[in-house]
């Protein structure tokens, strides 16, 4: 095994068992592909309880299985002139509205036309704090989930953030259209969210997960279909997505946890409408809203919704408490 290469020790849960050798590397998150699965097998570079097996080997609950990891493959970080709508700027923060389809930070897969090249190419110039390929990042919303997003302009505010992050000075608000309707009008929704137990590329509530708590509030209902609003007081990995389809809520057009390609939407119909935190050199507040993107207002259209008073939302501070 070269320096650059690096050893995966995973161990097979109970619920995992029976299924091909090569589908169940496949969604280990570290393992890049099938296909590199079926490869890495063939050239013995996996062992099960240290020894060679075939591809077509079905997992048993508590085999070890050890995987040799291909080096990481080098990304270059540049500025992009990506266009972006920024609703906040100064020396210290940058506060914009990611649109659908934009990745944060560049990762396998993606190591352009990420929202660090565009900031990089708008800004100039970013904190470092957040690592090589995540400079000014403090906080992140998944590809195709809309909204608004605070980056750091310099350690000092990356740190400052940070900080308020993790005390829940920082406060974020969603809409999501949603399948069915919650039994209360208001509740909330508080599972631990951890790496599902069988497909790792998914999250999912379970015992060993870290604790995730999220508030919804119910703003219209269209037939089969509710609007809610929601309030993190965390941030997990997919936690709204994970936590509305866990009470049976998916949200729409979900391509993970529900429903893809539904209502026109290329993706999840989910959307940080409202961004509200202290500055941390000024001491001013920065409350910010977007409506959400065309594509979510038109199939609240299509399934005849109205909607609703975005900028009045923005201001009755629903779950700043």
């Amino acid at each position: 095994m070269s320096r650059a290469e690096k050893k995966l020790e995973v161990t097979v849960v109970p619920e995992a068992a029976n299924q091909r050798l090569d589908k169940y590397l496949a969604q280990l998150p570290e393992v890049p592909s099938r296909s590199y699965a079926e490869k890495a097998i063939s050239e013995g570079l996996i062992t099960v309880n240290g020894e060679q097996v075939k591809r077509s080997y079905k997992v048993c609950a508590g085999d070890r299985i050890s995987v040799v990891l291909p080096p990481p493959k080098e990304i270059s970080l540049e500025p992009e002139p990506i266009p972006l709508k920024v609703l906040y700027e100064d020396a210290d923060l940058i506060i914009v509205d990611k649109p659908r389809g934009m990745v944060v930070h560049p990762a396998a897969g993606h190591e352009s036309r990420t929202l660090v090249n565009a900031l990089l190419y708008h800004a100039d110039d970013l904190s470092g704090i957040g690592g090589e390929l995540r400079p000014g990042i403090v906080h992140r919303l998944d590809k195709d989930t809309t909204g608004l997003l605070v980056a750091a302009k310099n350690d000092f505010t990356h740190l400052a953030l940070s900080k308020a992050l993790k005390a829940r000075e920082i406060h974020r608000w969603y809409l999501a259209l949603v399948h069915g309707r919650p039994k209360a009008e208001e509740g909330s929704i508080e599972a631990p969210v951890g790496r599902h137990p069988v497909n790792r590329k998914k999250m999912a509530v379970t015992a060993g997960g870290r604790p995730a708590f999220t508030r919804y509030r119910v703003l219209e209902t269209y037939g089969e279909y509710s609007l809610l609003q929601l309030k993190l007081k965390t941030g997990r990995t997919h936690q709204i997505r994970v936590h509305l389809a866990y009470i049976g809520l998916p949200v729409v057009a979900d391509p993970v946890y529900g429903k893809g390609g539904e209502l026109g939407l290329a993706g999840q119909a989910l959307h940080a409408f409202r961004l509200r935190l202290i500055h941390p050199r000024s001491g001013e507040l920065l409350d910010y809203y977007t409506p959400p993107p065309a594509d979510f207002q038109r199939a609240l259209g299509d399934i005849g919704g109205l909607s609703p008073d975005y900028a009045q939302l923005a201001v009755d501070n629903w779950g700043l408490d």
